[in-house]
């Protein structure tokens, strides 16, 4: 069986971007205009891939720069790919949090937000979603498709499955931009491990 490409890529920036506030899946913000139009230069200054299938979570600003990235493309919506649910800690920064025991313990990695969501679940989460992007293209007969997240989603995905193995803090990703994974469908229905092969 032939191997698969997908291209994860960050969604543009909003307004909580900039001010470094957690918003996650409660808060369904739109890309700001200044966010649009860093997408609208990459998109005229980058060689985007040719893709034959796109997919996003199912957020705004994900699906808004599915649109400017990949116009010509449908897009079909992954429910398990949303962000990262931070309960108490939604709308707030870190700054704001430094003195809550609740946030040190959850940096540290001890605990999830109160009332958000487990770590642990939140990978498996992703997967699921992956699992059946990769389902989808094989059904399809494609080969090559984006995939628009959040940049902490693809972190906590590629720090779990990804080779070469990293830490999920330096799988960062600017706005706009991301990794391309190849997979190896018979691999990957066995170990769940992607290879990340280049850069967006």
């Amino acid at each position: 069986m032939r191997t698969l490409k997908i291209h994860l890529i960050r969604h543009g920036s909003t307004d909580a971007n900039v001010l470094g506030q957690y918003i996650g899946s409660k808060t369904d913000a739109p890309l700001s205009p200044e966010g649009l139009n860093e997408l609208r230069l990459l998109k005229e200054n980058m060689d985007y891939p040719k893709i034959d299938c796109l997919y996003s979570s199912p957020m705004l600003r994900c699906r808004q720069t599915a649109a400017v990235l990949f116009p010509d493309n449908g897009v079909c919506q992954v429910e398990n790919l949303k962000e990262y649910d931070f309960g108490d800690f939604e709308g707030k920064t870190a700054n704001e949090l430094e003195s809550n025991p609740h946030f040190l313990d959850w940096v540290s990695g001890k605990a999830a937000p109160p009332n958000g969501e487990d770590n642990t679940e939140f990978i498996k989460r992703l997967c699921v979603g992956l699992r059946q992007i990769v389902l989808d293209m094989i059904e399809k007969g494609k080969s090559e498709s984006a995939v628009i997240m959040h940049g902490g989603a693809i972190m906590m995905l590629l720090g779990a499955t990804a080779v070469p193995r990293h830490h999920s803090v330096e799988w960062t990703a600017d706005p706009g931009r991301g990794y391309t994974l190849r997979i190896t469908p018979s691999l990957y229905h066995k170990s769940g491990i992607v290879e990340v092969i280049d850069i967006v």
